[in-house]
Parts: C-alpha cells; structure tokens; sequence
C-alpha cells in the first residue's frame, strides 16, 4: 500500500516502476503464503525474496547470492545476541529468579497500585524473556494476585502484557530492534537508550492507563487460565537474591548504555573509551550477562553445573523457529536492497516529502496487518527504507529503528499467534480480546510513533 502510494506521487521511470512492482509482489507473496496457504514464515520468506528478485529481472544466481548473504550477516550480527538473550533468560525462569522479582515488587503492594506494579514487573521481566515466555511465567502470577485482592483481572493484566509487549518491541536485545539495528546500521547504545526513554510513557499509558478503561468494561474471572508457573524448578534448592537478579537481567543493558555514554562523553583514543567499546559490544555484554547469571541466578538456586548447562542449552531448541524466520528474513532484506527497491523507495520519499520515521511506521504497519507477525514486519520494513538511512545523522537512525518497531506491534488480530495466545491464557471471547489485547497493542504502536516523533524535536 505504501509502495503503490509512492508510485502515484511521482512520473517513474519504467526501471522504478518495475521494482516498486517486485516489492509489492513479493511482499503480497509473503501476505498470501503465510495468511493464505499456512505456509511457515521462513519458507514463505524465501519463496517471497524469490519472486522478488525474478520480477525485479535480477540473475538467478544473483538472487541466490543475495538471499545468502543476508541469511549470513544477520544470523551473525542478531541470531547470536537472540540465542545469548534466550539463555540469559532460560536462568532468569529456571532457578526461580522472575518469581522473587514478582513475589517483591507485586506482593508489597495494594490494590491501588498493582496495576503499576505489575507493569513495572513486566517491563523489568521483558528485558531479557522473550514476549512467549513472559506471558508464561507472569500470566498465572498476576491472576492469583488479582483473585487475592479482588480486582478485575483485566485491570492487572493489561499492564502485564503492555510492560512486555513494549519492550519486546522497542528494546533490544529483542529479535524486531536488533534486526532493525543491523539492517539500518543503528547505533545499539542509542537505539537502547531511546527505546528505554519511549518505552517508560508507553508503558504507562498503555498500561495502567489504558486498563482502568478496560477494567470497566471488559470481565473475565480468569477461569481459563493455569494458574501455576509452566516451568519447572524443581532442580531449585535454595531462593536467589532480589538484588542479586535485578543487577544480573540489567548488567547486558548497563554495559552498552556505557558504551554509548562513553561514544558522547570520553575522547576517541582514550584507554577508558576503548574499554567501554569492548565491554559494551553487544555479544560482549550478553555474554557477560550469561557467566554473571549462572553464578547470581544458577548455582546461587543450587542448581549444579549439570542442570546450568541444561537449563541454558534448553533455551535454543524453542527459539529455532525465531531465528530460521530473522534469518531468512535478513535474506529478503538483503534481495530487497541488491535489487534496488530500497533506493527507489527513498527517491519517492523525498519527492512526495514523508519523514522517513512516518513511513517507516506505515509500512510497518501495513505488513503487520497482512501477516501478523512483528518480526516480520520489522524485517521487511527496514529493508524497504534501510537507503534512507544512510543520509540520516545517528539519531535520527535509532529514532527510525523505534519507528519501525512501533509500526510493527500495531493492531494484533487473528492472524497473530500473540492475539490467540491472550486470548486463551485469560479466557477471553474474541470480541473482548479486540477490546483488550487489539487495543493496547494500537496504543502502544501510536503512542511508541508519537514518543519517536517528539525525541526527534530534541535530539
């Protein structure tokens, strides 16, 4: 839609036409397979940077080469923080660490102000888990908490979804931000930095805001929800400190903010400044938190080696199908760009006069609707304006990659796994998850876009 909207502003020429026509057709290929045939993401993918490249006239081999090499640079750049981020997470869930933080900050509490407590949570839970996970693991939590103080559920449990909906979308080390970042070339300390200053309003409007709306008109007792933890920690002896697992699922976040603190702050050259380079390089970071975490969340629970190794190799089989979907996303990128759409895109854009953050939301925001998927939608949007980037300052980039993370959340509905994953856990009608999930997720989208909008006045 947006493609077709750039084509009519402007006298192309054939060449343009031709591959505003490839991406369109290769996106719709996409739409269909994943929405039409139930085709799995990653294959719809690579039939998808096919017809692309075949109708943009690319030589066989060249499309091949091109999906390759995307597969190739983003499982190298993204798929490794994912899988570090996973394990670091897999600790967090098995020694028991996520329920101390629960059981602290939601327990000490009244009614009053459990919903902001449980967004707090859930932001702090969503840092390192990925979005699955954590409606997982808090989901039951919050619904026995909402029973024993006898308040609405829907008035606890959108904050607990808004806290991780956001900073699944907007924070790194999350699958959707570190695609964005490598595709466009952003700045992570950045990027971070402003994804974390968005995401505290967003979470707060779309939270506890948003839900004393909900509460009021949308019921449901929560019948349909296991109210017990699904992972187990029977291998947990002893209870982790609440200090000691805060610091752990921060310290990943605080290196890199270091980082680009030190990037502003300290000279180039300097010895204090290439130290905050190397300790605060993502991999570097994410592996720091891991040997931190078995030692603060792992052995510290009582777990032994054995059961820290499994707990942590645990965590790659369930994120398979993520990072098969980001890699082959990377490859649509890639055949994106090689092909010259990307370029197109950017003429057009500058011709028509759009803020590149505006259309990096809206054609996030197309894509969202048509598949469903966030990691998708992020994928093919920041291919689609990552030439626009290279003209942009390093703010401005970030800002970009938080606009496309926005535009991808907006809107869940039947076509998202996440729409019939809420929907079941608290014993939702369809009706009422519109209301509900459907809502908070566009408020996130439009306020996460207004957020990005107003940082670009000031930065």
């Amino acid at each position: 839609m947006c493609a077709m909207l750039l084509a009519d502003q402007l006298v192309t020429p054939p060449g343009d036409v031709r591959l505003i026509a490839a991406a369109l057709v290769g996106i719709v290929s996409v739409v269909l397979l994943i929405s039409l045939v139930r085709v799995h993401p990653f294959l719809a993918l690579i039939f998808g940077s096919g017809v692309l490249g075949v109708v943009a006239g690319m030589p066989a081999a060249k499309i091949v080469d091109s999906f390759a090499a995307g597969v190739g640079s983003t499982v190298g750049s993204v798929g490794l923080l994912i899988a570090l981020g996973a394990m670091i997470g897999a600790l967090l869930a098995d020694s028991g660490g996520a329920d101390v933080v629960v059981d602290r900050v939601v327990g000490g509490v009244g009614a009053r102000w459990l919903p902001w407590a449980v967004a707090g949570v859930a932001a702090l839970i969503g840092l390192p888990l990925f979005f699955e996970v954590g409606v997982v693991l808090l989901v039951p939590i919050v619904v026995l908490v909402a029973r024993r103080l006898d308040v609405p559920l829907m008035t606890v449990g959108i904050p607990a979804l808004a806290g991780l909906s956001v900073l699944h979308g907007l924070v790194p080390p999350h699958p959707g931000p570190l695609v964005a970042i490598a595709a466009l070339k952003a700045d992570v300390g950045l990027t971070l930095a402003f994804g974390l200053l968005i995401a505290v309003p967003t979470v707060i409007i779309a939270g506890p805001v948003f839900a004393s709306i909900v509460g009021r008109f949308v019921r449901v007792d929560g019948a349909a929800v296991a109210v017990q933890p699904t992972r187990t920690t029977s291998t947990v002896t002893k209870q982790v400190g609440f200090a000691p697992t805060i610091l752990t699922m921060m310290l990943p976040m605080a290196l890199m903010l270091l980082r680009a603190a030190g990037e502003l702050l300290l000279p180039v050259g300097s010895r204090a400044r290439g130290t905050l380079d190397v300790a605060g390089a993502p991999i570097v970071a994410m592996l720091a938190g891991i040997v931190v975490a078995m030692f603060t969340l792992g052995f510290r629970a009582g777990m032994s080696r054995r059961q820290v190794s499994e707990s942590i190799s645990g965590a790659l089989p369930p994120i398979a199908a993520i990072l098969l979907i980001v890699a082959a996303g990377g490859g649509l990128k890639q055949t994106l760009i090689d092909a010259g759409v990307g370029e197109v895109v950017g003429r057009a854009a500058q011709g028509i006069g759009i803020s590149p953050l505006i259309l990096g939301w809206l054609v996030a925001v197309g894509i969202r609707l048509a598949t469903g998927s966030a990691t998708v939608a992020t994928i093919t949007a920041a291919g689609i304006v990552a030439p626009l980037a290279a003209g942009m300052d390093r703010p401005a980039v970030a800002l970009l990659v938080l606009a496309i993370g926005s535009g991808s959340l907006f809107f869940s509905h039947v076509n998202d796994a996440g729409f019939w994953l809420v929907k079941e856990y608290f014993g939702l009608s369809i009706a009422d998850t519109f209301k509900s999930w459907s809502a908070m997720e566009t408020v996130i989208s439009v306020v996460g876009l207004i957020g990005v909008l107003v940082l670009r006045v000031f930065v």
